[in-house]
Order: structure tokens, then C-alpha cells, then sequence
């Protein structure tokens, strides 16, 4: 149940991958009283994850919901929905559940429905940016009805949410009309360089770009891309499938983002090292996997 003092004091986690490390690591000193967790990956590494941030691992979603004030949904975009629902006779009334996961709309509201049903506040929030450097502080939208109240408990954790709308859905819009742009250029990184050098005429393209757009920094960036999607290729796969779907439900095809899933899950399928932060040392790395 919600704290008297409006302060998030008792909080869970459900999924504790990247964000919620970053977001605990950052709280540091001024994280709530209590912290609570549960993923499914429960073996020795997530265990471990647990000891270092010094959070109490559950062995089910309802032992980590029992009492807290507020719940972050952080697993992959294809879990969302099914983390929800499989947690939600556990939420505690008038608890917060912060849906941070990169989801369609559509399945947002879905989500929305089953924790509202369970007297549990739903709150739809969109991360727009990597969690590191930034933890905590990162910038996010949150929508829904209870987007007023939810920005008020976010900030007393020191985290820095924007209002985006009334609606479970419109936070989730920006994020995933986003990623169209985002991580479609990721992927045209993936296809355009990697096919330059393996047809040996990388030098001659990279100095094509440049000479057309050379505010882009074209091999710095290129080699951002590429290690984007060397280390996190299969969850930006996952989102991307759920952009494909936000845009289907718009009435276009989505095609563009479907091709972009197809090429981040190739890449990051590969588990290859990104190793130094140069663009035909990343391209030598992928062309040898593949």
C-alpha cells in the first residue's frame, strides 16, 4: 500500500537485468528502506546480482510485491505482459506498477487492464535514453491516470519523469515511434557497413557519407551502432517487434522495423565482444562470426 508520507519506501523489482542495477547503483544512500526482487533467471549469477546491490531475491513475484509501495517492470519487451499478469494477485492496493518495458501500446493497455483489476495503480513509462551513465537520473515519460501521482513518487526517488499524457499508451507512442528512427539506423549501420567491407570498398563508402554529411561522424558512430547492437541486440530485437506491431496498429505495414528486428537479433545472436571502440575492428569481429 502507498507510504503515508507519499515517499516510495518499500519497493520491488521484477526482472533485475541492467536497469534496475543502474537504478539501485544510482539511488545509492537515498534508496528506499526496502528492496525486494524477483526474476526468473534465478541461478547463481542473478543471485550474486542480488548480494552486490544488496537487494532481497524472492523466489516468486508475490513474495517480492508483498506490502511495497511501488513495483519496476523491467524485463524484455515479450515478457511484459505475462510478467504482469503473473504478478498481479500479488500487488499490494494502491501500489504503483511502473511499466518500464519497451512495449506497443496495445499491450501496454492489455497490461494496464489486468493490474488496474487488481487494485494496483498501473503507471506506463517509456526510458528514452541508455540507463548508464545516467542510472536513475535517466530520462522517462510516464502516461496513464495516474500520471500525476506517479511523477510525484518517481521524483521522491530522485528520478526525473515528464508527464506525457492522461493516457496508458502515449508515453509508450513517443518510445516506440522513436525506436523507428533510433534503432533503424542501427540496423542500416549493420547492413550498409558490413556489406562495404566485405565487398572491400568500406574506405570508399565512409568517405562517400562523409563528404555528403560530415556533421554525422560517420565511423565514431558507426562503431557506437554496431557495439548497440553487439551487447544488446536481442532485447532491441524484441522492442523492435513491438514497434513493427505499434506501427501495424497505426494501419501501415511496419516492415521497416521488422527488417530492423531481423538485424538486431542477427547481431546480437552472435555474442561477440565489441573490444575497441573502432568501426572496421567491430566489422572484422562480425564478418568472422558470421
Amino acid at each position: 500500500m502507498k507510504s503515508n508520507s507519499g515517499k516510495v519506501e518499500r519497493l520491488a523489482f521484477i526482472g533485475f537485468g541492467e536497469a534496475a542495477a543502474a537504478f539501485v547503483s544510482g539511488w545509492g544512500a537515498g534508496r528506499p528502506l526496502r528492496l525486494t526482487a524477483f526474476d526468473i533467471d534465478g541461478g547463481a549469477v542473478m543471485q550474486a546480482r542480488y548480494a552486490e546491490h544488496d537487494v532481497a531475491g524472492c523466489e516468486t513475484a508475490q513474495q517480492a510485491l508483498a506490502g511495497v509501495d511501488a513495483v519496476f517492470s523491467v524485463v524484455t519487451a515479450d515478457q511484459a505482459l505475462i510478467a504482469a499478469s503473473a504478478a498481479a494477485d500479488g500487488i499490494a492496493p494502491g501500489a504503483f506498477w511502473f511499466d518500464c518495458n519497451s512495449c506497443a501500446p496495445g499491450t501496454k493497455r492489455r497490461a494496464a487492464e489486468v493490474i488496474e483489476k487488481a487494485g494496483g495503480r498501473y503507471v506506463d513509462v517509456a526510458v528514452m535514453a541508455p540507463v548508464y551513465p545516467k542510472r536513475h537520473r535517466v530520462p522517462m515519460l510516464v502516461s496513464g491516470p495516474h500520471a500525476e501521482d506517479a511523477a510525484a513518487a518517481l521524483q521522491s526517488l530522485d528520478m526525473c519523469p515528464q508527464i506525457a499524457g492522461s493516457e496508458v499508451g502515449q508515453a509508450s507512442s513517443i518510445k516506440m515511434i522513436r525506436s523507428v528512427m533510433v534503432k533503424g539506423i542501427e540496423a542500416l549501420t549493420a547492413e550498409c557497413f558490413l556489406a562495404a567491407q566485405r565487398a572491400g570498398v568500406e574506405e570508399s563508402v565512409i568517405a562517400s557519407l562523409e563528404a555528403s554529411d560530415p556533421a554525422f561522424e560517420w565511423r565514431r558512430r558507426g562503431a557506437y551502432n554496431l557495439e548497440r547492437m553487439m551487447v544488446h541486440g536481442m532485447r532491441r530485437a524484441a522492442e523492435m517487434r513491438e514497434v513493427a506491431l505499434t506501427i501495424q496498429e497505426l494501419g501501415f505495414s511496419g516492415a521497416m522495423s521488422s527488417a530492423t528486428a531481423q538485424w538486431q537479433e542477427r547481431i546480437g545472436a552472435l555474442h561477440a565482444d565489441p573490444g575497441t571502440a573502432d568501426l572496421k575492428d567491430r566489422l572484422k569481429t562480425l564478418l568472422d562470426r558470421m
